[in-house]
């Protein structure tokens, strides 16, 4: 990494940035000031809808900068409001298809379009307000799955057949139309290095869905998560492209963020 490259940082929210009991992320202010006062970017990547993600990125700092919103369905544009181009009804068609599986699947499944926003509420630990927004989904749904192994794979695979793809997060499994975090980071990383700017990319996450990320960065950044079965070891740990961090949550993004911009210097 040369020390006038510039750094494009996509990161997680939930359980990475954000702390998942708290839904704040203070414990990484001093690391966000860093990246924002030495021209950097970041990108959040997210299951969040873009309701969800333009006031964090506003309170971040970083509305000036694109966000990947739920898990790679849709780009929210640079200081863009709520509104992510892309299949206008690709929300619809995806809750149609699982209204169409066999009824004793699709009971085992229960997303954020079958709970109300007390239901939301409770089962994210959001308060009313931001469940409210949690449920404007364009493009994906998340929610919870409650049968066993077997009856997953079937729920899976009759799922796949139709075009639409389960990713397991830190706290939910979303369904969407195949697109991932990492196309969403490779296409807008192929948009700033259009520039010819010399650019280091830096993924950080802390659940499966994450992955497609760190493992095309190149840095990534595992973020502890001590509630959740993690992420299993990634090609790059032996040659120190991949790390972990010590602390879950923000305090290990900060660590982790801070480490690196010293490694600029």
């Amino acid at each position: 990494m040369s020390p006038c490259d510039r750094l494009l940082v996509f990161t997680d929210l939930d359980g990475t940035l954000i702390d998942h009991r708290t839904y704040g992320f203070d414990a990484a202010r001093p690391a966000l000031g860093r990246l924002h006062r030495e021209g950097h970017a970041l990108v959040m990547a997210s299951s969040k809808t873009a309701a969800e993600v333009v006031p964090l990125r506003a309170a971040a700092g970083f509305a000036h900068c694109a966000a990947i919103v739920e898990n790679g369905a849709g780009i929210l544009p640079p200081a863009g409001d709520a509104a992510v181009s892309g299949t206008e009804d690709a929300h619809d068609r995806l809750r149609a298809a699982l209204d169409e599986l066999p009824p004793a699947l699709r009971r085992r499944f229960t997303g954020f379009s079958d709970w109300s926003v007390d239901e939301v509420s409770v089962n994210s630990g959001l308060d009313r307000a931001a469940a409210s927004l949690a449920r404007r989904r364009q493009f994906s749904e998340p929610g919870l799955w409650t049968g066993g192994r077997e009856d997953y794979q079937i729920f899976a695979l009759l799922l796949a057949e139709k075009g639409i793809f389960a990713q397991q997060g830190g706290r939910f499994l979303t369904l969407s139309f195949g697109a991932t975090k990492g196309d969403r980071m490779a296409e807008i990383t192929r948009q700033w290095r259009r520039t010819g700017e010399p650019i280091t990319t830096v993924a950080l996450g802390d659940a499966p869905n994450d992955i497609t990320m760190l493992q095309q960065a190149d840095i990534g950044v595992i973020i502890a998560n001590p509630d959740q079965p993690g992420i299993d070891r990634l090609e790059g740990e032996d040659s120190g492209r991949v790390r972990r961090s010590l602390h879950p949550g923000p305090l290990g993004w900060n660590a982790e963020m801070l480490r690196i911009l010293d490694e600029l210097r």
